[in-house]
């Protein structure tokens, strides 16, 4: 039997080496190692041999009772870790006696199995039973399943039942209602059990900054971490300063996430894993990728999270490639992937990203289980279409069992980034049939989607109904996106009244819209207007001059183009080059204008004139207009 081989010793599981049966402590210490390894076989075993011999326990004396409480709970406690509370729950329910302890094991043993209404209904029943008292333990149990806004009225009645147990001085118990009031967003009922504690340790401390930080009061987090600083009579643990750590990158404090990394250093924590990715995020989100990056490749040990953290620090600098290539790492190393990895890699994908490694990545998806997460499938919507395949985007949110606001702003704005105005529209009305209630982003790519299907008044009703029917405040993307419709249009004048109806500062977004509008329609009057607000509002963006230079080329103004551009080179101002690719046999290949660069530009070069010929054969005459300006600037002065 395979109880014989864990313990080779002894012959009988309740015969000591000696002949003598094992006593009540040797027992409950067999069945917390079969609890403790999940071995339910021996423990039901031993729990057989515990009715056969029931005799041969001396339950009849003056220690009985106690005595076969202490095996029935131990009997209890290694059912619950052993995920078995059916048995668990029989096992209560036929137990002559119990204590404070059998609840607590029942309670805490249904909570770790997630079964919540089960845990609520037991501290009902015992709470009703006056033989067996709750204890702290018991409290620090129910308040640790108190972790959503729904639990916060639960919370309070056991904070009530804490001052009637006379609990309120327990430090332990202090702490559980600090983390569980944060967790349940009664943030100033957390803030003021710390307040009114007579005595605070380490972990009081940590557990207000914690609960301030995942509750985005990251300024108040870091108030608190300085004032346990000045205090002294608490020295800071390793938790600690991650949570000031978590403030710094929520604040993107950057000199105070840098003290506290010095003081780290000093401290010896700093290659704690937790810490190293508290770190890769605070420099990440601080723009300092280069002090991340330093981190993440000194760093003895990596995990999952600290390879999220980098491949997510990657992807928001807008460092896709390098994003993609850690993730290809994590997979080659047999690191456990998860649906936030998942999402995180989905999330790097843009119009230059390979499809073929989407489609990977989708597999991927499938094979791990994933396709039942929500966030994982909004990754795949975005990506399908991001890649230019709008089917598969649909196919993606069609076959969701569950949507939420993201996946119908997702794909309504797959809709509009390819044109297809009609059903983003359609896609708006079942939205708001299925009861989901549009947020900013979606009316943002909705008026987009409008904006380029010429649908200037269908645009500013979806403007008017943003506000009006859902109270929601336009950003300067709304209006950017307002005033790109009606230059799209045509309409210019509409659209310069329009910025200046705005009661606030239109915006970098608003005027680079508007002299974009003037490039298309070639109006070198107002696109001048625009410019010089552009001028001012973004010195160092070189789009007003490149835009200028387009609109003076259009309408053949070679001087003023001339003057642009020498005033451009004067600024310092250089514009970021314009980039073509295109996806062959799972290859990318990208290009920009006059590119030699490619092992194959010869035939292509060859190939494109013929194609020129070609064109010019069936009658197609270049618009001059447009091409132009890509020429040498002197060649027309």
């Amino acid at each position: 039997m395979r109880a014989r081989w864990k313990f080779p010793c002894i012959q009988d599981p309740f015969l000591s080496n000696t002949g003598s049966f094992l006593n009540h402590a040797d027992i409950s210490s067999l069945l917390s190692i079969c609890g403790r390894d999940g071995n339910l076989q021996l423990g039901a075993s031993i729990h057989a041999l515990i009715i056969k011999r029931i005799r041969s326990f001396d339950f009849e004396s003056s220690n009985g009772t106690r005595n076969a409480l202490f095996i029935w709970n131990s009997l209890l406690a290694m059912y619950s870790k052993c995920g078995e509370l059916l048995d668990a729950a029989k096992l209560f329910d036929r137990m002559p006696v119990r204590d404070t302890v059998s609840w607590n094991t029942m309670i805490s043993g249904f909570l770790s199995n997630r079964g919540f209404n089960s845990v609520y209904s037991l501290f009902k029943q015992m709470h009703q039973s006056a033989c067996d008292p709750f204890d702290k333990a018991t409290l620090t149990t129910m308040l640790s399943a108190c972790d959503g806004p729904e639990s916060s009225n639960l919370n309070k009645m056991i904070h009530g039942l804490v001052f009637v147990g006379g609990f309120d001085r327990e430090i332990s118990v202090g702490n559980a209602l600090i983390t569980s009031y944060f967790k349940c967003g009664c943030f100033s009922h957390g803030s003021q059990v710390f307040d009114e504690m007579p005595e605070r340790n380490v972990i009081t401390w940590t557990a207000v900054m914690s609960g301030l930080v995942q509750n985005e009061f990251y300024a108040d987090s870091l108030k608190l971490f300085a004032q346990m600083r000045c205090s002294r009579s608490v020295i800071p643990n390793s938790l600690t300063y991650l949570s000031s750590l978590m403030a710094c990158s929520g604040l993107q404090a950057l000199d105070e996430g840098r003290k506290i990394h010095s003081l780290l250093w000093k401290l010896g924590m700093q290659s704690d894993l937790l810490i190293e990715s508290a770190l890769m995020d605070l420099y990440s989100k601080c723009g300092c990728l280069e002090a991340a990056w330093k981190i993440f490749v000194s760093a003895e040990e990596l995990d999952e999270v600290s390879l999220t953290v980098i491949l997510v620090a990657f992807a928001q600098n807008g460092l896709e490639e390098e994003a993609i290539h850690i993730f290809m790492r994590m997979v080659k190393s047999g690191i456990e992937i998860d649906p936030n990895i998942i999402s995180a890699i989905l999330g790097v994908f843009s119009v230059d990203t390979s499809l073929a490694l989407g489609k990977q990545i989708h597999s991927l998806v499938i094979k791990k289980n994933f396709i039942h997460n929500t966030f994982v499938n909004n990754g795949l919507v975005n990506m399908y279409s991001k890649c230019g395949d709008l089917y598969d985007s649909h196919q993606v949110f069609c076959q969701m069992a569950q949507k939420n606001s993201i996946s119908w702003n997702s794909m309504i704005a797959a809709f509009g980034r390819h044109g297809d105005a009609c059903r983003a529209l359609q896609l708006y009305e079942e939205m708001r049939l299925e009861g989901t209630a549009p947020t900013d982003v979606t009316f943002l790519s909705l008026i987009h989607a409008c904006s380029h299907a010429g649908l200037v008044e269908m645009g500013m009703e979806l403007m008017e109904c943003m506000k009006r029917d859902h109270c929601i405040t336009p950003r300067s993307e709304h209006y950017a996106c307002v005033v790109d419709m009606l230059g799209r249009a045509g309409l210019l004048k509409e659209a310069r009244t329009f910025i200046e109806s705005l009661a606030e500062n239109p915006g970098i977004l608003v005027w680079q819209a508007l002299l974009g509008a003037c490039s298309i329609h070639g109006d070198s009057e107002m696109g001048k207007y625009a410019a010089d607000q552009l001028y001012l509002a973004a010195p160092d963006s070189p789009a007003p001059y490149i835009l200028m230079s387009n609109i003076y080329s259009t309408e053949g103004k070679w001087k003023a183009r001339a003057k642009t551009i020498k005033r451009m080179k004067e600024m310092e101002v250089t514009k970021e080059v314009g980039t073509s690719w295109i996806e062959i046999k799972n290859k990318i290949s990208s290009f920009v204008v006059w590119d030699r660069l490619h092992p194959q530009a010869d035939i292509i070069y060859w190939t494109l004139f013929g194609l020129l010929k070609h064109m010019k054969y069936e009658g197609y005459v270049p618009d001059e207009r447009f091409i132009l300006h890509h020429l040498g600037q002197d060649l027309k002065d």
